[in-house]
């Protein structure tokens, strides 16, 4: 039995025997990655070289360069429609302060004109039909208001159109009833001084006394001494 198994060892009929390495697996494995990775560079080499011989690294500079010059351009074209946009901003708004403006002044000529045609009717309606010569009072106006007060109106004119300069005082009286009574009442300081050449309108505003009623109104140039003019007006 002993020889038989001697016979086994020592014959091809021995079995096989294996030599392993003692290397540690951890060991194995970082030589593997070592060696990837030496594979993997050869390859990112090989790659950017190949891209260099065929003139792609070339263009893609090339339109590198174009597309920062067209965002560039964009750029420049944005801020000029900026600007554009601000300019256009600060113009509307400098024509609708000038429409503001321009609406102000047509309603101040509105204004005015009414009142000149209101002056234009008053005068029209105070001029004399014929050809009278001499100082003349037209068309003397009065009426109560609230207060009250008595607002009074009054045009003095000579025709003449190579009248002299007239120097003298106008004076206003009203009349009537103060609770119940007769009464009477001037201009506050006595006549007012009057200077005109061709004509001269005057107007204004006399405070009365409470419970008074007017009844008449009247109005009186003087030069010197002398009446010149009269004219009364009821109420």
């Amino acid at each position: 039995m002993r020889f038989k198994l001697l016979r086994r060892r020592l014959t091809i009929s021995a079995p096989r025997m294996a030599v392993r390495s003692a290397m540690p697996w951890p060991l194995r494995w970082a030589g593997v990655a070592i060696v990837l990775g030496f594979c993997a560079a050869i390859s990112l080499w090989a790659f950017e070289f190949g891209k260099s011989i065929a003139g792609l690294e070339t263009g893609a500079r090339e339109e590198l360069q174009r597309l920062r010059g067209d965002a560039a351009k964009l750029r420049e074209e944005r801020d000029k429609a900026q600007s554009v946009l601000n300019t256009s901003q600060s113009l509307i708004t400098a024509e609708k302060t000038t429409q503001e403006r321009l609406t102000a002044q047509i309603r101040t000529l509105e204004l005015e004109n009414r009142a000149l045609r209101d002056d234009l009717g008053f005068f029209e309606r105070l001029l004399p039909s014929t050809g009278a010569e001499g100082l003349a009072i037209r068309g003397l106006h009065a009426e109560v208001v609230g207060g009250p007060q008595l607002k009074w109106q009054i045009l003095v004119m000579q025709p003449s159109k190579n009248a002299a300069e007239f120097r003298g005082r106008l004076d206003i009286t009203v009349s009537g009833l103060l609770n119940g009574k007769p009464w009477t009442m001037e201009l506050p300081g006595g006549a007012q001084p009057l200077q005109f050449r061709q004509y001269r309108r005057i107007e204004g505003l006399l405070v009365l006394p409470d419970q008074a009623v007017v009844k008449n109104v009247s109005a009186r140039v003087m030069e010197g001494a002398a009446t010149r003019a009269v004219q009364s007006v009821k109420l």
